[in-house]
């Protein structure tokens, strides 16, 4: 079912951010349900290679989605370790991120993070087995003084993007906003 969640107000999904780090705004597209339609779409777009889906989600968002002025400088999707995308065939966010960025007319940077290690799916693991090496991902290059939108998929515990968000902020005075599609 979808979440009504307005970019710029307080929601429960911001506030559970800032129980991890410090977030400007946050976006759950989806609540994600075991039996859902976000589960069984986000399955179709990873496992799948239905990379249509992902521009499906991303034109929802866009319907509910409307950036007033503080609009991010650049969206950056979580990546994959190369040999899990290699596996995949592509990083299922890429399709999902470069809509958004054409709608909303944001650069889309997908190089800017780089997955370090090849591990276990979070998606895999339960819940109290979920956390992520502080040094699962480095940032390619610097960024200071930039509104970042992270993109995931589904936010389950938030270490990942948590694990993220500090990488980006520890580099300068960013700003750190998330969009996920389903909140788990």
């Amino acid at each position: 079912s979808f979440l009504h969640h307005n970019w710029g107000n307080a929601n429960i999904f911001t506030e559970e951010c800032r129980l991890l780090f410090p977030v400007h705004h946050a976006f759950a597209l989806l609540q994600f349900e075991k039996e859902g339609i976000a589960r069984k779409l986000i399955h179709q777009l990873k496992y799948n290679h239905r990379a249509d889906v992902g521009a499906l989600l991303a034109g929802w968002v866009t319907e509910r989605l409307h950036f007033k002025n503080d609009i991010p400088s650049r969206i950056v999707t979580v990546p994959l370790h190369p040999k899990k995308e290699k596996l995949r065939g592509y990083n299922q966010l890429h399709t999902f991120a470069n809509s958004l960025s054409g709608h909303y007319k944001i650069p889309c940077d997908h190089n800017l993070l780089k997955r370090n290690f090849h591990k276990k799916a979070q998606a895999k693991k339960k819940r109290e087995q979920r956390s992520v090496r502080q040094d699962l991902f480095s940032c390619t290059q610097k960024v200071s003084g930039e509104h970042i939108l992270l993109i995931d998929d589904v936010f389950t515990t938030g270490n990942t993007l948590s694990t993220i968000a500090w990488k980006i902020l520890e580099l300068g005075k960013n700003k750190i906003s998330v969009l996920v599609m389903a909140l788990d």
